[in-house]
């Protein structure tokens, strides 16, 4: 589920990345609204709908993005491994 594949409600998306919190997921939101990419459209009832669709500005965006979040989910394991290494050998070395 992105939102290449229409507007989507905030509780929505929260839902398809749960491993994000509902505040990282607002300020996220909120800068992508700020800077252009997703527009926001408040519906008044109770409680308040609040959807996020992407803008003519931001569907360009969408190939690059989806190709290395692609990436990262490929190289995780890499990706993992090299985080790892960094930490421990940052427990072993002098501040920097």
């Amino acid at each position: 589920m992105t939102l290449k594949d229409g507007p989507r409600r905030f509780s929505e998306i929260r839902r398809a990345i749960p491993e994000v919190s509902q505040r990282v997921l607002t300020l996220t939101l909120r800068g992508l609204e700020r800077d252009g990419p997703v527009s926001r459209k408040v519906t008044p009832s109770i409680p308040p709908r609040v959807d996020y669709d992407m803008t003519g500005v931001g569907r360009p965006l969408q190939t690059p993005v989806l190709g290395l979040g692609n990436w990262a989910i490929e190289n995780r394991p890499q990706i993992d491994a090299a985080r790892a290494a960094f930490f421990a050998s940052a427990k072993q070395s002098p501040a920097r």
